[in-house]
């Protein structure tokens, strides 16, 4: 009883698992909005046995899919407006530069902690990607250290996209806007895609899920100004996608959430609302 109870997430790494295993579901689908063939292996039975525990039912599947697939569009448009390199701060397991049909010329950096960038190099050593792509062992939440990185990546040229999927909600608030400030800083930086949530969801989220998530991964990021908390940090937002409304155009919502998708959004997302998006952002 005690093993049920306790988080099945022992470390932030361990979500890696958890998000693979959302992609391996849609996979499987005759009606997959994207294909991952690597992600069920790479999420192992330890990514299984998580799903079960926190997403057995796969009804609720929908946000992470959708959020997947609208970056997937995100990095696929600004590949085609002249962005030659992508940045993937905690990138996880992602497998996009093996499943994405990127151009070979593109450079693919991802970024995550020494332990996950190993396992991730063991699982794949067999698999060519289809870009040029460098994995970098390193704390993104270790300011220094990611400044001098950052500084390296600018000093190599280029036009760089920056992703943050999945990472912000478990900073702090001022972790954030560090984040963001560095980001600014290297004039190579031409575009930054992120998720975000509201409070209200995060709320929600909370109760659903409880103690499930463990101090590890407690949810914590929901600006109550939502996407125009990165302005005063010098980035301006350039396109919001919301994820419910998304889903709606995907025919991924179960009822009656179909239904609330096919409500008007208001200009300004409240605090109080269960609202969660996909934002590109531009320098200022």
């Amino acid at each position: 009883m005690m093993e049920q109870a306790a988080s099945p997430l022992r470390h932030v790494s361990d979500t890696a698992l958890w998000m693979a295993m959302y992609r391996a579901r849609e996979t499987d689908r005759p009606d997959a909005l994207f294909r991952d063939p690597l992600s069920r292996e790479l999420a192992g039975e330890r990514g299984e046995r998580i799903a079960a525990r926190l997403a057995p039912d796969a009804r609720n599947d929908w946000p992470f899919v959708t959020r997947t697939f609208l970056f997937d569009q995100l990095i696929i448009d600004q590949i085609d407006s002249g962005i030659d390199t992508v940045v993937n701060l905690a990138a996880g397991l992602d497998t996009r530069p093996y499943r994405m049909s990127l151009p070979s010329s593109l450079r693919w950096v991802e970024v995550d902690l020494p332990g996950l960038i190993r396992y991730k190099e063991e699982a794949l050593a067999d698999v060519v990607p289809r870009c040029r792509l460098r994995r970098v062992p390193l704390d993104v939440a270790d300011r220094p250290v990611r400044q001098r990185f950052f500084g390296e990546l600018a000093d190599a040229g280029g036009r760089a996209l920056i992703l943050t999927e999945g990472l912000l909600v478990y900073l702090s608030r001022d972790e954030v806007a560090w984040l963001a400030e560095d980001l600014r800083v290297p004039r190579t930086f031409e575009a930054w895609a992120l998720d975000l949530a509201s409070p209200g969801l995060l709320r929600m989220l909370r109760k659903r899920w409880g103690d499930a998530l463990g101090d590890a991964t407690a949810l914590v990021f929901a600006p109550e100004e939502g996407p125009e908390f990165f302005t005063r940090y010098g980035w301006k937002p350039a396109d919001v996608h919301s994820i419910l409304k998304a889903a709606g155009r995907l025919k991924r919502l179960p009822f009656p959430l179909n239904l609330f998708a096919k409500l008007p959004e208001p200009n300004r997302i409240r605090g109080d609302m269960t609202w969660s998006g996909v934002c590109l952002y531009f320098p200022a």
